[in-house]
């Protein structure tokens, strides 16, 4: 139990500190502040390097606070809450602070959990000058469920309030003083105001302040590895002949030179993978690889070294041996299905997820145990899924489905089955849940059961922010490799949590030039909060393995991206240039990548930070009609999608369509956010740019992740609505508006936007078939080069259909919300 131990003192020491400053903050203090939008000057801007811990720390901890503060903030904004009245039932002094316990309705009560913060006041608050006498926030320890009421255990801090974080000095209270009068009278009501769960930002900073007992602290503080990978080579971990042979003739040579890596066991290893390169397909192989490889004290003379083994016992001193090593055998405890783990005994968990040891017929003598992050349960459900569907390579190139489990909440239905509380009741519903000899019901503990399925479990997925929750506490195995996917996507924090269960080796797999970590303070961002971890260490050198062929775009598609963004590394996979070649090329404007020039007029709605241009919805309803009507197969929602950076564009987008087809229209189109759309893929995209004028700058549309994520969505065609010249104001769209008019695909549309699609039009765009036939020939002599050039060079990987093609596209969360100005 030393994890459990280890991470139970962590948070028992740390934790304190950071509810010390949150509980002690005026609410309405910082309502204020934002509204005057106060500059916090005190604050450092995120570097590529530190020289310690407490340069990372007076970096990072300031930062984290002013997210916590947008948290509170934004909870107001977006969420108007009703007050609710509790009495109070107790009020104890405890290591400086006061734990309540208050008495609330059912129904708000069972709205409650763990670590969210609260307002407590004695007086309802109505808007306006006039400020309560008494309040203060008040942290959820947890909640009694009693018949038709619900007792919440709180935590606050009524000593004082810290305003500067590395002074730490408290300073005195009115308020705070009048709230414990207030909490220490006699059937005392107060007024309760829900402001917002802190589970995350708690987790995060816990990993933060933990830093400095990382084995590996110093390489993340100099984001530089002590030896290099080229003499770490001779120390690789040693792959089977025939997984090698899989994952030479199913992997292009940048993606084996990421799982090669991988195998150096250097400390960090980071893999970027742009749009379409078939970056879950990597992962997949370094699983494979991961799971199956040997280290080198366990090679002999370049092969596995056979294992040794005593004299084996007659069965029935086995089992004599069995029951005094283990006398629950014959009981109901829940662990009674967990083997040895050092696969001395030739056991392992690899028949699937009923969670029964199958004996192996192997000479493996050491199993890694794998956990698998991502930011968001949709990036993670969709790794589960490719797990699930395609199983992973054993050492003998075998097919099978290890034993996995994915935890967290809202696990897609797709992977409900290996879903941690399906699991559960799995193995409940399997047990003799009696006492021996009595004859009377057991309880069965689950939290032990979780912990056995974590433990017997090759790999566990969960998102970043769970992998921090006490469900891990209670593993007796360390998870010897953490794997990171979306790794880009996740502020430094964030991607700390995962690292405190004792890794060896941890894998960093994202793409920095696509959407960044969702950060809600602007000071934060302004200071580099945003910035991840991968990010921090590309920046300052560290090397970065780089998957440079992708299956998923029409190579026009691919032109723009891969020398803006990518330094014209990107090459394209045998025959994506013909596989992605579609009826409605032959019209030039309807081509692989084409920009449509509309002089549109944004407007503000009333209230709101977001923006929309009904001159870019009305252009893109006609060329969506022109488009469907022509070919019928782009009539669905699985095959085109509309997608802009702002909300109130895609909220008007969808009651346009609404309007003109019906309740049915999202079966006929996929609208989202580009930040909903990370990580998906359609046959056509329409891009709605949205901003439209004359020298006031184009907002985050500038921000060239987004607009790198959105041109990338489509495998066929990207149609681009926009106006070029207030696009232009930016250079990465300037860029774009230059190569779309050097490659005759940039056209100018005036109202009414149906003359641009008259018969009569689209006739002079007509491609000649002649042409059309050339284009082919030529695209197909090109690919046929290039798949001879990567024969010769030793990847015979060459078919377009192969294991390393671009990720299929899994919508797994449906609307994700984008960022506005």
């Amino acid at each position: 139990m030393a994890v459990e131990k280890d991470n139970a003192e962590k948070s028992a020491t740390v934790l304190p500190r950071f509810q010390k400053i949150v509980l002690g903050w005026d609410y309405f203090r910082l309502l204020k502040e934002s509204a005057a939008k106060q500059k916090n000057t005190s604050l450092n801007k995120v570097k590529d390097s530190y020289l310690d811990v407490s340069d990372y720390m007076e970096t990072y901890e300031p930062l984290l606070f002013e997210e916590v503060k947008a948290h509170i903030v934004q909870a107001k904004d977006e969420e108007e809450t009703e007050w609710q009245k509790g009495g109070v039932v107790s009020c104890t002094e405890a290591s400086e602070f006061h734990m309540v316990s208050m008495g609330v309705n059912e129904e708000f009560g069972r709205t409650v959990s763990e670590n969210e913060l609260l307002l407590l006041s004695s007086e309802k608050f109505q808007g306006g000058n006039t400020l309560p006498n008494a309040y203060a926030f008040a942290l959820v320890e947890y909640r009694e469920n009693q018949y038709d009421r619900v007792t919440l255990k709180l935590r606050t801090f009524l000593a004082g309030e810290i305003k500067h974080i590395n002074a730490g000095k408290l300073e005195s209270s009115t308020r705070l003083r009048k709230m414990l009068s207030a909490l220490s009278a006699d059937k005392a009501i107060l007024w309760i105001l829900k402001i917002t769960s802190l589970s995350t930002i708690m987790r995060e900073f816990i990993a933060l302040r933990s830093i400095s007992s990382l084995p590996f602290r110093d390489v993340i503080l100099s984001a530089a590895e002590k030896s290099s990978y080229e003499r770490d080579k001779n120390h690789a971990w040693h792959v089977s002949k025939p997984l090698m042979e899989f994952l030479e003739n199913n992997h292009n040579p940048s993606q084996l030179e990421a799982i090669y890596a991988g195998l150096s066991r250097q400390t960090f290893v980071l893999i970027q993978g742009p749009p379409g390169t078939g970056k879950t397909q990597t992962i997949l192989g370094l699983l494979s690889a991961i799971l199956h490889a040997v280290p080198p004290s366990l090679r002999s003379k370049g092969s596995m070294s056979i294992l040794r083994r005593r004299t084996e016992l007659p069965m029935q001193d086995k089992y004599l041996n069995w029951g005094k090593s283990s006398p629950w055998l014959t009981s109901t405890n829940p662990r009674d299905l967990i083997m040895p783990v050092d696969g001395d005994d030739g056991f392992y968990p690899t028949s699937g997820n009923e969670l029964k040891p199958e004996v192996v017929k192997s000479n493996r003598k050491y199993r890694v145990h794998v956990l698998v992050c991502a930011p968001s349960n949709s990036a993670l459900d969709e790794i589960v899924l490719r797990v699930l569907n395609t199983g992973i390579r054993d050492e003998n190139d075998h097919v099978y489905n290890p034993k996995i489990v994915r935890i967290g909440l809202k696990p897609h239905h797709s992977v409900q089955a290996v879903s941690m509380d399906y699991l559960v009741e799995q193995k409940l519903g399997s047990m003799d849940c009696t006492t021996a000899g009595t004859g009377k019901a057991a309880l069965p503990d689950r939290d032990r059961i979780r912990a056995s399925i974590l433990d017997e479990s090759a790999i566990v997925f969960s998102t970043l922010s769970f992998s921090g929750s006490s469900l891990f506490r209670r593993m007796n195995r360390i998870f010897d490799v953490v794997i990171i996917d979306e790794a880009a996507q996740a502020v430094e924090p964030a991607t700390l949590v995962p690292l405190a269960h004792g890794c060896k080796q941890v894998y960093l797999v994202g793409d920095p030039v696509q959407l960044p970590a969702t950060v809600i303070s602007q000071t934060a961002q302004k200071f580099g909060y945003d910035m991840s971890l991968f990010k921090r260490f590309q920046m300052a050198g560290y090397p970065v393995q780089m998957l440079k062929t992708q299956y998923r775009m029409h190579p026009e598609i691919r032109n723009f991206p891969s020398k803006e963004f990518y330094s014209d590394s990107l090459d394209d996979g045998p025959y994506v240039g013909v596989h992605t070649v579609r009826p409605w090329h032959d019209y030039r404007c309807f081509g692989p990548f084409c920009f449509f020039d509309i002089d549109g007029v944004e407007t503000q709605p009333s209230g709101s930070g977001s923006w929309v241009n009904l001159d870019e919805v009305e252009f893109t309803l006609v060329l969506y009609v022109k488009l469907a009507s022509m070919f019928p197969d782009l009539k669905s929602s699985s095959q085109l999608a509309i997608i802009s950076p702002y909300r109130h564009q895609v909220k008007l987008f969808r009651e346009q369509f609404r309007e003109k087809f019906g309740v049915n229209s999202d079966q006929m189109v996929d609208v989202n956010t580009i930040d909903g759309f990370q990580g998906r893929e359609k046959d056509v995209a329409i891009f709605s740019c949205v901003r439209a004028n004359t020298g006031k700058g184009i907002g985050f549309v500038s921000d060239f992740r987004r607009m790198n994520v959105g041109i990338t969505r489509a495998r066929s065609s990207i149609f681009v609505v926009g106006s070029a010249s207030t696009l232009m104001q930016d250079k990465h769209w300037s860029s774009l508006v230059n190569s779309a008019k050097d490659r005759n695909c940039l056209f100018k549309v005036a109202k009414p936007y149906t003359t641009f699609f008259s018969e009569s039009n689209m006739k002079s765009m007509e491609i000649v078939k002649e042409d059309i036939s050339a284009m082919m020939e030529e695209v197909e002599n090109l690919q046929e080069t290039m798949l001879s050039n990567a024969v010769a060079d030793g990847n015979p990987a060459g078919d377009a259909d192969q294991a390393g093609q671009a990720d299929d596209d899994v919508d797994m969360d449906g609307d994700g919300g984008g960022e506005e100005d």
